[in-house]
């Protein structure tokens, strides 16, 4: 798989408007652990994960091949930003108790990075691996939000998307899995803020670059017929997670 960078363009963009996950999950991850040392936070974007990792671990270690993402990324004494590659981290061996990978592993050469984590892990270590899947607010902004998902920008979605739609159940994950829970965020958002989401896409970048206009103002406008300018909704993302032990003898199938 070629390395894809789809977020430097818009780095800001991401780090204002992509949702935060929910503590529940770090409390869920948190429990399965043997030990708090270090933690390594793989294709970190601008830091989301980092940041709420920090407050449990010594030390976190967070990775991203986009300087532009890291440039925007949350700062605290305890986490270390690094330009690296998810398959060729730079990291030394056999020192983190937690590897995480957020929304992010659809895009990872993840033969070459599971090397990479058995080798950085500490016997006890696990990888916890998780995304979200398609929002809903409401039937009527969700009717539109499809139709711009799957039609007006659908065609310029990477193929890895798919992965993402599926809850990654066709990437290989050979750890001893532990169940999970089901979780989910919750964000207050306004149409303004609906909108810089939007933009932040993969997709929605892509368009813009082939055909020279931004599909989310096009959007906005149709949307406002049902999605008041100074109107609060509730946007609910699904969360679905994999959480395995690094270092075992068991190997499981997707």
């Amino acid at each position: 798989m070629d390395r894809k960078d789809y977020f430097s363009n818009q780095s800001k963009n991401y780090a204002a408007f992509r949702p935060a996950y929910p503590q529940a999950l770090y409390s869920f991850i948190l429990r399965h652990l043997t030990g708090r040392s270090r933690a390594w936070d793989c294709a970190t974007g601008s830091g989301q994960v980092a940041k709420d990792l920090a407050k449990h671990f010594e030390m976190i270690y967070a990775t991203d091949i986009s300087q532009q993402q890291i440039d925007q990324a949350v700062r605290a004494e305890n986490i270390h930003y690094s330009i690296a590659a998810a398959e060729h981290s730079g990291l030394e061996s056999n020192q983190f108790d937690l590897i995480t990978v957020a929304q992010a592993l659809h895009w990872i050469n993840t033969e070459a990075f599971y090397k990479e984590v058995k080798r950085t892990a500490k016997r006890e270590g696990l990888l916890a691996i998780w995304g979200y899947s398609l929002l809903t607010i409401d039937p009527d902004v969700d009717a539109l939000f499809l139709e711009f998902y799957d039609h007006k920008i659908g065609p310029y979605w990477d193929v890895a998307r798919r992965l993402v739609e599926n809850h990654y159940r066709d990437i290989p994950f050979p750890f001893e899995q532990i169940p999970c829970l089901d979780f989910e965020i919750k964000v207050e958002w306004s149409a303004r803020q609906f909108a810089g989401y939007l933009s932040s896409w993969s997709a929605t970048q892509k368009y813009i670059q082939a055909e020279k206009t931004d599909p989310v103002d096009a959007f906005m406008k149709n949307l406002a017929s049902v999605w008041k300018e100074d109107e609060i909704k509730v946007a609910t993302f699904p969360v679905f997670m994999k959480l395995g032990k690094i270092h075992t003898d068991v190997i499981t199938g997707r």
